[in-house]
């Protein structure tokens, strides 16, 4: 993933901070997010998320809010307004430099902000949102008491997510006359509703309520035990991965251009986080995988290791050669199954092996075959298996070339 900080202008004329997350291959589509209220667009949900988008082809464009994170301008001065009219302003960025949004992604109050912009950026196909609310209105319950002291006095400085911030009777009343039921209503495109149903924050009620005022097409993913900021790894890890592939099904996202000397595409293999061993995998920018390793050799084992990767290949193979071959026979094989497993074993130990230094790696192949089938058959068909052509790669020579890519 390659990231380009950029500015843009906000709706009071001031700068506005922006990180546009570019896949490493060619741009299939591109994504807009609106993060939640009072957060920025370095929250750690919002951070995955772009992340395995990018490593799909699709570039994000995270911004923070007039008044927020490195943003300029006064948070005071805005409202849920000025925030619906910032994001239009980004996707207008994002048009100039010709990446018009394809998707749109808004957390919390700014799920209710994209409902409300999609009618303004009609390149838009798509849209997500995560744990918003039915109405802006509702992050006025979390002010308790400050609320009419706010009303009273015109301003008042408040604590939300244990920092200050000074909100104005103008925020109040623009919140309580945003109406999101007509915007819902009137969408238009394709909606994917994700929200905890123990979110102490927003109620998973308003999922609810704004999932049945949607038109179809409409999806709606539980996220369980997840809190309404998605702190944690494995929940941020979800709807990312569930965003992903909803998308691809809606984006219908162009066919990347094959490379040379590729005919079954590039598997592309990117970086989820600097700690870990986490790695996102696209395959031919169709398929999405996740690598890792175990948890004792420091992963959080959140995928296949790269060797049962390697051990996947050389399984499948093998059942697809099987079946080649009792297909091209019309033998009657009902059903075929392979277990892999991988090891290394010192040579002078392994009688099979070609070699007697060092250590090699051993594949245990175990095929079970299913039918009517003979003696002669089973044999046959167990022979057949070293035909596979990921047999035959693993037991030969490879040759293996290595470039370092442009930075460009």
């Amino acid at each position: 993933m390659k990231v380009e900080k950029l500015e843009f202008t906000g709706h009071t004329g001031e700068a506005l901070a922006a990180r546009l997350d570019r896949p490493e291959g060619e741009v299939r589509a591109v994504a807009l997010f609106a993060h939640c209220f009072t957060c920025t667009k370095d929250l750690a949900a919002a951070r995955r998320i772009a992340a395995r988008l990018a490593a799909l082809g699709i570039a994000v464009l995270r911004f923070d809010f007039t008044g927020l994170g490195h943003s300029e301008g006064e948070f005071a001065n805005t409202n849920f307004s000025s925030n619906v009219e910032d994001l239009v302003l980004a996707a207008r960025e994002l048009e100039e430099r010709d990446l018009a949004p394809d998707l749109l992604i808004g957390h919390s109050l700014g799920g209710a902000a994209v409902l409300k912009a999609a009618a303004d950026i009609a390149s838009a196909r798509a849209v997500v949102t995560i744990a918003a609310p039915t109405a802006p209105e509702h992050v006025l319950r979390h002010l308790g008491a400050d609320l009419e002291r706010i009303r009273q006095e015109g301003s008042a400085e408040v604590q939300l997510g244990g920092r200050p911030f000074v909100l104005t009777k103008q925020f109040i009343e623009d919140i309580e006359e945003s109406v999101l039921a007509r915007s819902i209503a009137d969408l238009d495109r394709p909606l994917l509703v994700l929200h905890g149903p123990r979110d102490a924050v927003v109620g998973i009620e308003n999922a609810s309520e704004i999932f049945l005022a949607a038109k179809h097409p409409k999806s709606f993913i539980t996220l369980d035990d997840a809190d309404h900021l998605i702190s944690k790894a494995d929940d941020a890890e979800y709807v990312a991965e569930v965003i992903a592939a909803w998308s691809q099904r809606y984006l219908k996202l162009p066919a990347e251009k094959p490379a040379a000397n590729a005919p079954e595409g590039v598997v592309r293999v990117s970086e989820a986080s600097t700690s870990g061993f986490r790695q996102d995998v696209v395959v031919d920018g169709r398929y999405q995988l996740t690598a890792d390793e175990p948890a004792s050799h420091g992963g959080t084992e959140a995928g296949p290791s790269p060797y049962q990767f390697l051990s996947t290949g050389l399984g499948a193979c093998t059942a697809m050669t099987i079946r080649m071959y009792a297909r091209h026979k019309d033998w009657p094989l009902s059903h075929v199954s392979v277990d892999v497993s991988h090891d290394k074993r010192h040579a002078e130990d392994c009688a099979e092996c070609e070699t007697r230094e060092g250590k090699v790696d051993v594949f245990r192949r175990r095929v079970w075959l299913e039918g009517d089938l003979s003696d002669e058959q089973r044999q046959r068909l167990l022979e057949i298996a070293d035909k596979c052509p990921v047999h035959r790669t693993l037991h030969s020579s490879s040759v293996i070339k290595t470039e370092l890519a442009d930075e460009e």
